[in-house]
């Protein structure tokens, strides 16, 4: 069974429907027991990071989070939920992330010809092998909505990359914790392939 986090942070659904469509076995939950005992966890996530971070404290839906990491369960963190696993954003300042990883939530730069948010298709580098993008091609396309993007401290985490404006460090994985900027779930076949990868882990 798939745990996808219920934190009020919107695009839950739309993973829940890609998931469904895979066979996937999906609870959309806020229940400690059932995140804990699930198989995978995904944190889906739209919005702003402070407002996030206080939910999830609220509800002391930070903790499990990291009990389900430290565990060892496969833990996959989308767009909001890539950035919440980190130390600190722009977005925020004085609020502290998860600190699962480490690294820097910053401010895509402005630039001509950038308009913020960066929101649509945009090409991946891939790097370090990350068993998220088995089968997938050098420079496939995916789909992004963010103003702010991760800088990871350890590169060798990186297993993504995308250029708008500057380097965005567009997916990680360390250990059994991934990360992904973009929105697989809006990604067409290639998003569909992601997330069949993290199932099959």
């Amino acid at each position: 069974m798939i745990a996808i986090i219920d934190y009020d942070a919107g695009n839950i659904r739309s993973v829940e429907k890609a998931l469904l469509a895979l066979g996937q076995d999906v609870t959309v939950t806020a229940d400690r027991d059932e995140i804990l005992h699930a198989d995978k966890v995904i944190l889906p996530g739209v919005g702003a990071f402070g407002d996030a971070m206080e939910k999830l404290k609220q509800s002391g839906l930070d903790e499990v989070i990291r009990e389900v990491t430290e565990k060892g369960t496969p833990f996959l963190g989308i767009c909001l939920g890539l950035q919440l696993l980190f130390e600190h954003s722009d977005e925020a300042p004085g609020v502290e992330g998860l600190g699962i990883l480490k690294g820097e939530i910053l401010r895509i730069p402005d630039k001509e010809g950038y308009k913020i948010p960066h929101m649509g298709w945009n090409s991946l580098h891939l790097e370090n092998d990350g068993r998220l993008f088995k089968g997938i091609a050098e420079n496939s396309y995916v789909y992004f909505v963010h103003s702010y993007y991760l800088k990871a401290e350890e590169e060798e985490i990186v297993t993504a990359t995308a250029e708008y404006g500057t380097c965005i460090h567009a997916s990680v994985e360390k250990g059994q914790v991934f990360g992904c900027q973009f929105h697989p779930e809006k990604s067409s076949d290639i998003g569909i392939q992601i997330l069949q990868n993290f199932v099959e882990l």
